[in-house]
């Protein structure tokens, strides 16, 4: 049994080892073990449910959040010759019916569920009459109120598990900090499960953040410097910025859709499968897009609003490179973003304890914005995994900040906030403390206090970035309403006493592209070519044209990693294309004769390779 893992992750799936705890979690879900499981995204965590239920007899049920999601995943299952379907809104009645006859006739091995039908009274009679062999939650976080993606379907997933007692469960995410981990166990009903948490290191993405100094000359230029030809998601706060920006990258010469949930949905169904199949895509997007995306090749995600929280960052930024080739993880941020989520906070549902949760992780967020330290050791020591800090794939790492003796212009910020009576917002402290005699001012009778024009020293851009530094220190606070006014802190009193010094970084005033290391490629297959460049581009060709007659992503025929690969080794039989990454007995059978012939120069005409099929609801074996 030890080997029949490994077997069918070579033969059906085409990867020769485990990745980390992989092996650990199917082996002890084939004992009947109950498995929480927190592993980053592109570590492999639906290997870890499919590889069991194509081990033993029954169907393993998988809860999934979203409909495009599970469509994705039994698109990429089918792909691999497994036995996979779906339940969800998208089929009709009979179409479910024809679903559920297939499952209870032995015809199925994975059923993907939305928790909205797993907990119909109807459902919960199917799952009795065909005795589930494992049931698998997957973005297990959504049942979690301290998590980013609470759902409350979540929470009432056990009243369906605790039908079958005998049957493993899995609870699986990308994304949990310790109070979300604990709190997936108690909800879950897991509190005797087997806890395997992997390493949630992405040494492919390198992470960079920078002060906001023009967002859109920002972003065009580091699109068009660096991901010319990439795929690559853009993150924004609200849907009418999803629809301004989009728009102006068009008409800048970057193909660009917005995404956002007010969009039609027949709006946000193209867009997403645009998204899937096209190579050069950027969606500009609220948080409504990602979860349901298994595209390997985004190679950026860029943030031009913060995120609320780390977990929310994190599984964001996760998305690019999970084909493990270099991607980059972009982030600007203002002042003004904290006051836009603390009102946003403070609208939200929830008591105030929660409400401090929230804050006490935008903080986190916040910190790690400003900080001078190693991004990758900052977010990997907020999930309580240790790392020294020299990862030499971070802005921090490659171009070391300067850092200044602030303390006295923390002094004078700080005063000024005092002598304004903590009720101003940031920009009318910079006026006063540069001396502009503004209106607002001279109402205020501002030009008539200490402060005023004792930091002519410092220029406005300067004095914005002390106030930020300040503010993630915790040595200001923001009070959420409409101007975002800043308060002192018992902490800011020492700053003043002159009992603490304050050191701040200095902002880059033009961002420079980040140089250095990017990870290599296997060794054995050596140096790229001009020759094998072009290949690939050939053999990307290929593959949409395919993809394109199967109606589905062209990700799901293969993946770029496995293109490279063939463009490097150049396999000449079908043995030789089997052991591609990611290829497996299924594609080989499918795709190495035309592929191999696409390797050897020929003129491919798809007609002359009916090996290569359609993919059907009944398709897999």
């Amino acid at each position: 049994m030890d080997n029949s893992p490994r077997k069918v992750l070579r033969t059906v799936f085409g990867y020769d080892d485990f990745l980390e705890n992989q092996r650990e979690i199917i082996e002890a879900v084939l004992k009947g073990n109950d498995v929480f499981a927190l592993m980053p995204t592109g570590g492999g965590k639906s290997l870890c449910y499919q590889i069991p239920a194509m081990l033993a007899p029954g169907v393993a049920i998988v809860v999934s959040p979203l409909i495009a999601l599970m469509e994705d995943q039994v698109k990429g299952l089918r792909q691999y010759g497994v036995r996979a379907a779906y339940l969800n809104s998208s089929l009709s009645f009979h179409e479910a019916q024809d679903v559920q006859r297939r499952a209870a006739e032995g015809g199925l091995g994975i059923l993907y569920v939305a928790p909205e039908r797993l907990l119909t009274d109807s459902f919960r009679h199917f799952l009795g009459n065909i005795r589930p062999r494992l049931f698998a939650i997957d973005e297990a976080h959504c049942v979690s109120q301290w998590g980013h993606d609470f759902r409350p379907e979540y929470l009432r997933i056990t009243e369906v598990t605790r039908m079958f007692p005998d049957i493993p469960r899995m609870a699986l995410t990308a994304t949990a900090d310790a109070i979300t981990r604990q709190d997936i166990l108690e909800k879950l009903d897991l509190r005797r499960a087997e806890v395997f948490i992997s390493s949630l290191d992405r040494p492919n993405i390198r992470y960079r953040v920078q002060p906001k100094q023009g967002e859109k000359r920002q972003l065009l230029r580091f699109i068009k410097d660096e991901h010319p030809q990439g795929s690559g998601i853009v993150y924004v706060r609200t849907r009418k910025r999803s629809e301004s920006m989009a728009a102006w990258l068009a008409e800048n010469g970057i193909a660009a859709l917005p995404y956002h949930a007010g969009l039609p949905a027949d709006e946000r169904v193209d867009s997403q499968r645009r998204f899937q199949e096209e190579d050069t895509l950027v969606v500009v997007a609220t948080n409504a897009f990602g979860m349901g995306i298994d595209k390997p090749d985004v190679r950026f995600v860029a943030h031009l609003d913060l995120p609320a929280n780390m977990e929310a960052y994190y599984q964001e930024t996760g998305r690019a490179g999970r084909d493990g080739r270099p991607a980059d993880a972009w982030m600007l941020y203002s002042f003004g973003d904290v006051g836009a989520l603390l009102q946003l906070f403070a609208l939200s549902e929830g008591g105030d304890g929660i409400k401090r949760i929230r804050r006490k992780k935008l903080d986190a967020l916040l910190g790690y914005c400003e900080s001078a330290a190693c991004r990758r050791k900052l977010l990997l020591n907020y999930f309580d995994e240790s790392h020294d800090g020299r990862c030499g794939n971070c802005d921090n790492c490659l171009n070391p900040p300067e850092v200044w003796d602030g303390t006295v212009a923390a002094q004078k910020a700080l005063s000024c906030v005092y002598r304004t009576g903590q009720r101003f917002g940031v920009r009318h402290l910079i006026d006063v403390l540069t001396g502009k005699a503004t209106e607002k001012i001279e109402k205020w009778g501002h030009d008539r206090i200490k402060t005023f024009g004792v930091g002519k020293d410092l220029d406005a851009s300067t004095w914005q970035s002390v106030y930020r530094q300040l503010l993630s220190a915790g040595l200001l606070a923001v009070e959420p309403g409409r101007f975002s006014s800043v308060r002192l802190t018992d902490e800011s009193w020492l700053v003043l006493k002159g009992e603490q010094t304050v050191f701040f970084r200095k902002d880059l005033s033009q961002p420079k592209t980040a140089k250095g290391r990017r990870p290599s490629k296997p060794a054995d297959l050596g140096p790229e070519t001009e020759e094998s460049r072009a290949l690939f581009e050939t053999l990307r060709n290929l593959r949409l044209e395919i993809a394109q007659r199967l109606k589905v992503p062209s990700y799901v025929i293969f993946h770029d990693k496995s293109l490279k690969e063939m463009a490097l080794a150049r396999p000449a039989t079908a043995s030789d294309f089997s052991c591609i990454t990611g290829v497996g007995a299924t594609k080989t059978r499918r795709y190495s004769a035309v592929f191999l012939a696409c390797i050897r120069g020929e003129e491919i005409v798809l007609s002359q390779y009916p090996e290569i099929g359609e993919i059907t609801v009944e398709d897999g074996s």
